[in-house]
């Protein structure tokens, strides 16, 4: 078994990381948190533009054929540039979950059209409905008990909820089942929606983490006091370290998560995809708060103004700390998985 990632898999990381360093400055960022919608105009298609929206569709459907464990790698890079695309619901999780379950034809239309983009997914979260861009989407995968449905945005009321991140829109939603909107009765899909959810959010929350790490070290190498970088005080140093193990932990749960999710089996002998996923995200959620707090306090006054771009960061890691399951839901669910084997 081979968690690390593969040549293939670090060259199209590194080619989404490229396109997010150039669009995804501080100050386009800044001006997507003051825009209904919170994106970056442009982006969506850019990305689009490189296979990204489909990596989890079948080649059959104009997709990659590729999974999650091909795109855990690049979510750690929308996580490090704080990108206010949903991709993560849309390529992550509702195009692979329809592509699983779907048991009727009009996946295939709704699978062909979201393979270049044209269609915008996202996902309502099991646990507490919420559901991420939905003005800026065409259709949203949801649950009702052990169903699935895909939902057309058009035949829904939504309310926008208050948010730290204001590049994060999340709203609550109203909206009725019917059998047209069904496309799968199988409880396992909305442990497979959980999972998924729970994987992309994890993957994002240590590129967040690493990017507030690197942040950090860079300020407090730079800024002095009586005549020395505050870097060179061993209770910083400590902070940074603190920072660094913490993302290492929880960086190959993620990979390892990943692999489950694909290979639908856990590869630890008698144990599940739930519970490494579950694993993966409570290390991911503790890495980015912990990241949060050192980070702010190392940069001390400052970073608590709207103005200094480790905000942008902070938000988002506290926002995805909690999105899917915090730490505490995860080690509950966790504990559950462990009794029973």
């Amino acid at each position: 078994m081979h968690f690390a990632p593969s040549e293939q898999q670090e060259q199209f990381a590194s080619n989404i990381a490229s396109i997010l360093e150039k669009e995804c400055s501080s100050e386009a960022l800044q001006s997507a948190g003051e825009t209904s919608s919170g994106c970056i105009h442009g982006l969506w298609e850019t990305l689009s533009e490189t296979g990204l929206m489909g990596i989890a569709i079948p080649e059959k459907l104009g997709g990659l054929g590729m999974g999650s464990s091909d795109l855990i790698f690049i979510l750690e890079e929308f996580g490090r540039s704080a990108c206010s695309e949903p991709v993560a619901e849309h390529a992550a999780v509702a195009a692979p979950l329809i592509a699983r379950w779907a048991q009727n034809e009009m996946a295939q239309e709704i699978l062909e059209e979201s393979s270049t983009g044209l269609r915008k997914l996202t996902v309502g979260a099991p646990m507490d409905g919420r559901v991420v861009s939905v003005e800026k989407s065409d259709m949203i995968l949801l649950n009702k008990e052990n169903e699935l449905h895909v939902v057309s945005t058009k035949e829904i009321l939504h309310t926008p909820m208050a948010s730290i991140d204001p590049r994060y829109k999340t709203s609550v939603i109203e909206w009725s089942p019917s059998s047209q909107t069904l496309i799968s009765e199988n409880p396992d899909a909305i442990e497979d929606m959980t999972n998924r959810g729970a994987l992309s959010a994890a993957a994002q929350a240590v590129g967040v983490a690493q990017k507030l790490l690197d942040m950090t070290v860079s300020y407090v190498s730079e800024r002095k006091q009586f005549g020395k970088p505050v870097g060179t005080n061993q209770a910083v140093k400590h902070h940074c370290s603190d920072m660094a193990i913490a993302i290492e932990f929880a960086r190959p749960l993620v990979q390892v998560a990943s692999w489950a999710i694909d290979n639908e089996r856990s590869p630890t002998e008698n144990f599940t995809v739930s519970g490494e996923v579950s694993a993966a995200k409570a290390l991911a959620s503790e890495a980015v708060e912990l990241a949060c707090r050192s980070a702010l306090q190392c940069h001390g006054a400052i970073g608590y103004t709207v103005e200094h771009d480790l905000q942008i960061w902070l938000k988002r890691g506290w926002t995805l700390a909690s999105t899917w399951g915090d730490a505490l839901f995860h080690r509950r669910r966790l504990s559950k998985i462990l009794a029973l084997i």
